[in-house]
């Protein structure tokens, strides 16, 4: 199944998390990274008295179902040191199933496509790179259009460098 996953970093080495979530990723036998996007410099949503964060999508194939998927991106989270925080608060790296395949499922641990993507700059700037084809499942527009669609306000900067080592 093709999946697309958002990977977000916004305390201490911010670049660090990304790289390591990458190799996190790369080295799972049962995950295929087919697509990285460039990494984005954003404002914070919802709570806005914290540091920037850097953003990016990432594109994997899998034959996971998107349950199994989500706890390896939560384990993820753990092994680089992810701290419980606030709703929206500052984090060193969020990792988020942002779609998986066609599915629209929606249930008290996972909900894809991800509640809010439509609704994230952060989310479809990167999105749009790598995919930007891609119909959304629930709305069937492409990312691309969605992107241009998006009523997020926050600032979303390309900056210089990538999530690889």
């Amino acid at each position: 199944m093709r999946c697309f996953i958002g990977l977000g970093s916004n305390t201490g080495d911010r670049r660090a998390y990304l790289r390591l979530a990458m190799a996190e990723l790369r080295s799972m036998l049962d995950i295929e990274v087919r697509a990285t996007s460039r990494v984005y410099e954003t404002e914070p949503v919802g709570k806005k008295d914290q540091p920037e964060f850097l953003n990016a999508v990432v594109e994997v194939r899998t034959e996971l179902a998107p349950l199994q998927l989500l706890q390896r991106l939560k384990e993820i989270e753990g092994r680089i040191g992810r701290t419980t925080t606030e709703r929206w608060g500052p984090r060193e790296i969020d990792l988020d199933l942002l779609f998986a395949g066609d599915l629209v499922l929606t249930g008290p641990t996972l909900t894809v496509p991800h509640a809010e993507a439509a609704k994230r700059k952060f989310v479809l700037v990167p999105l749009a790179e790598i995919a930007p084809q891609t119909p959304d499942p629930r709305t069937g527009l492409r990312f691309i259009d969605l992107r241009d669609a998006c009523p997020g306000t926050e600032r979303v900067l390309l900056t210089e460098g990538t999530m690889e080592p």
